[in-house]
């Protein structure tokens, strides 16, 4: 995540803020070599009223996120880093028994960083880039190898795939 205005530090290392991303599926045969990707594994606790409340583990990393339900393209989103060994508790006894595993690509593109996400395990062969923006009207360029907006479509959030994953559609 990003940090945008408005930016409240909580305490150390707790950030609040407001995320405002929009997703995209790709052609990846336009998509020039991607190198220095990591890997991630995360999982989510069940909540209520489309807060997602997301385990996360990064390389050697591990995060626990509270994102609220989406108003628009922008959310609240609350970013804590933890130890990964409480991480790996939270993933195999807390979160749903599906795994959300891909490997991520940071691509620089006009002014813009976009995240390529590669999808493993159940929803292998999907492949989203997501741009987070400063505001929701904020103008950015659409790289060559950008085929379809899917922001609005709840079936590629990462928490609707673990319960419906790309490769049963």
């Amino acid at each position: 995540m990003r940090y945008r205005e408005p930016i409240i530090l909580l305490h150390k290392g707790i950030i609040m803020g407001i995320e405002i991303e929009r997703k995209f599926l790709i052609n990846k045969d336009k998509l020039s070599d991607l190198k220095n990707g990591y890997t991630i594994k995360q999982g989510y606790i069940q909540t209520i009223d489309h807060t997602t409340v997301r385990v996360r583990i990064r390389d050697k990393e591990a995060f626990l996120t509270i994102k609220s339900k989406n108003v628009g393209v922008s959310r609240l989103e609350f970013e804590y880093p933890i130890p990964l060994e409480d991480a790996d508790e939270m993933l195999n006894k807390l979160c749903h028994t599906s795994l959300i595993e891909k490997t991520r690509y940071l691509v620089k593109y006009e002014g813009h960083v976009w995240e390529i996400d590669i999808f493993k395990g159940k929803n292998k062969g999907l492949t989203i880039a997501e741009i987070e923006l400063e505001s929701e009207d904020e103008d950015f360029s659409l790289p060559q190898w950008v085929n379809e907006e899917v922001t609005d479509d709840v079936r590629y959030f990462n928490s609707n795939l673990i319960e419906s994953p790309y490769t049963d559609w």
